[in-house]
Order: C-alpha cells, then sequence, then structure tokens
C-alpha cells in the first residue's frame, strides 16, 4: 500500500502538483455550515425576501444539521442523497418554543426533501463560481415524484362560501380579513399580492393594480367593476398605506390563513387551501372559452406552460361536436320531429 501510494504520488508531483500544498488548501476550504452562510450574505442577494425567508430555514433546520461539518470539497453525491432520504424520513423533524409566543414545528416529508436537494444545487453552484469545488455533487440526484395538486371549487362551493362569508362578517369576523378573501376570489391574486396591496398601487381611472413587485417581478393586474367597488368601498386607516390594515399601528393585515381555516369549515369545504381562489378564478375564465393567453395575463404567469394546466378545462371543438351530433342522433331515434337528421338519398332516387 505503502509503495502503491508512493507510485501516485510520483505522478502527482510529475504532473507539477504539490501534494503538500494541495492539502494544505484543502484544509483551508470552509465547511458546509459556512459555505451556507457565505451564500446567504453574497449568493443569495438577488432573491425575494420571502424565498431567502425560505431557504435560511432550509439551511438551519436541515442542511447544517445534516451535512453542516463536512468540508465542501468532502461532500459527495451519495451524501446528498442521504441528506435527502433524511429530509424525507424526517430525521430534521422539530417542534419546539421559538420564543414567548413562536413555535418551530418541522416535520420533514418528500417535497421538503426536494426543495433541500433544490437549495443544495445552488448552493454548490455558488461554491463552483467561487473555485471551491471543481463539480456539484447535487446534480443528477432523482428526486421524489410529487403529486400536483389541482383543486377547483364548484359553482355550488362558491356560493356556499359567498353565504358563508356574509354571515360571518355579520357575526363580527374580521371585516378586513372578509375583504381580502373577497378580493381574492374576485382577481385570482396571490394571497401575498392581496395582503401588500398598498393604496398608492390602485388606479381607480384605469381599473386596474400596477404591483411594483411580485412572484414574477413588476406587473400590472387587471379588475373586474366588482373588485374596483369593492377596494372603492374600503375604509382608509390614517397613516397606513395598506387597503387591508393589520393590528399594529402602520402593518397589513396577517394572520389571514387561520380566518380561512375557521370559514371552510363553517362552509363545510375543508380541504380548499386559499390558493385554490386563484384556481378558481382561472378555470371559470378557462370554461367561459377565454383563451389561456388571456387567463394567463390576468393571473400574471411569466410563462405560458403555467397558464397550460388548465388546458383539460376548455372546451374542446371535438367533444362538443360529437356531443352535438349524438344528441341529434338520440333525438332522432326517440322519434322526436323537431330535429330531423338529414335525408341522404340513393343512387337509384338521384337517377330518378
Amino acid at each position: 500500500m505503502a509503495r502503491g501510494e508512493a507510485v501516485r504520488l510520483l505522478g502527482v508531483v510529475a504532473n507539477g502538483i504539490d501534494p503538500a500544498e494541495e492539502k494544505a488548501v484543502s484544509k483551508s476550504l470552509p465547511n458546509i455550515a459556512e459555505l451556507c452562510d457565505t451564500y446567504i450574505n453574497e449568493g443569495a442577494r438577488t432573491k425575494k425576501p420571502y424565498t431567502l425567508a425560505n431557504d435560511k430555514g432550509r439551511i438551519e433546520r436541515h442542511i447544517k444539521p445534516l451535512l453542516g461539518r463536512k468540508r465542501v470539497d468532502q461532500v459527495t453525491q451519495a451524501d446528498v442523497q442521504r441528506c435527502m432520504n433524511a429530509v424525507a424520513d424526517g430525521a430534521t423533524a422539530v417542534d419546539e418554543k421559538t420564543g414567548s409566543r413562536g413555535r418551530a414545528i418541522v416535520t420533514g416529508g418528500t417535497v421538503t426533501a426536494n426543495r433541500v436537494v433544490a437549495l443544495l444545487g445552488a448552493i454548490f453552484t455558488f461554491a463552483v463560481s467561487r473555485g471551491l469545488r471543481k463539480d456539484n455533487p447535487a446534480h443528477g440526484i432523482k428526486k421524489f415524484r410529487e403529486q400536483r395538486r389541482e383543486r377547483f371549487l364548484s359553482g355550488q362551493e362558491i356560493t356556499c362560501l359567498g353565504d358563508t362569508l356574509r354571515v360571518m362578517e355579520q357575526e363580527g369576523t374580521n371585516p378586513v380579513a372578509i375583504a381580502a378573501l373577497r378580493l381574492l376570489l374576485l382577481t385570482g391574486m396571490r394571497r401575498g399580492e392581496v395582503l401588500t396591496l398598498e393604496w398608492s398601487f390602485v388606479d381607480f381611472d384605469r381599473g386596474c393594480l400596477r404591483l411594483p413587485d411580485s412572484k414574477t417581478g413588476q406587473k400590472t393586474v387587471y379588475l373586474g367593476l366588482t373588485a374596483m367597488e369593492l377596494l372603492a368601498d374600503l375604509p382608509r386607516e390614517a397613516g397606513n398605506p395598506f387597503c387591508f390594515p393589520g393590528a399594529i399601528e402602520g402593518k397589513h393585515l396577517v394572520g389571514l390563513t387561520k380566518i380561512w381555516s375557521k370559514i371552510r369549515e363553517r362552509a363545510g369545504i375543508t380541504d380548499i387551501r386559499i390558493h385554490d381562489a386563484r384556481h378558481a378564478f382561472a378555470s371559470i375564465g378557462v370554461m367561459g372559452g377565454m383563451g389561456l393567453p388571456i387567463v394567463g395575463a390576468l393571473l400574471g404567469h411569466s410563462q405560458p406552460v403555467t397558464t397550460q394546466r388548465y388546458a383539460h378545462l376548455s372546451a374542446d371543438p371535438l367533444k362538443m361536436a360529437a356531443d352535438q351530433i349524438s344528441g341529434q342522433m338520440a333525438e332522432a331515434l326517440n322519434g322526436n320531429k323537431t330535429r330531423v337528421l338529414p335525408q341522404v338519398s340513393s343512387e337509384k332516387e338521384k337517377a330518378n
């Protein structure tokens, strides 16, 4: 073994590499915990605050406990694979108090594991760009299959939801939260876009909202008359720039999820998320005959493929044709004289 190692070192030296220097450089490399801190401070500065907060949570709750002590050059693809499996199995799950009133509940799972691997891929890409290693061990990792959840509100459910909103508002439920939920349903906007909506973003003359920032960047949201009337009827709180002010002076509404949970339980539709209101808005537009590009523009989708998920809701011309033909055939078979099938003459009848 010693002779083999000596031969290897001779080959390394022959290639102009100093093994002692290479070893010293390797020892000076940061560990994964230090790399993550550098990535957050220098490599993720263009990320939005919400995304950055999620990244910090995954780093502190999953990556550092599992890989934090390893040197950046020591992490292999197998290490990343084991990290993903550990997160999926709940090895980093925790339920602890984070203050007098706060609580951190980390459950793990396959979806979280996939997000952790994606984040590790970005962190190691940053490491490669800084010359800390030559490859990305997160590349090539097969992630867990995720089932995309698409829940669409039926017409009956929307009616039931509207009735519940009116009843709970009359009973004294926070009117600001009720108005925010109504605007979500009327516009298909994202929850964060509604909660952080400021009066300066509202253009009453042109019937639109001009959001300086969103998940897809700066965008214009065109509103229907009902949505504009809702905003026009909202009271304004002095010194608060937000359309939906919260309990803290100068801040926007928070805790909408808790109120939504009470509303959906009262309405008997407990499997509906707030984000499903966005799906409902889109589905009504598509089923009403609006093209996918129009619906995508209303929702603020930056990529057409994002709107494509609603394609199966659109009226298929072949399906409509089949319904029409089979309907006429059924009427003829049932002896309905009001709609007669076209008469096809034989060649002999044509000759006569």
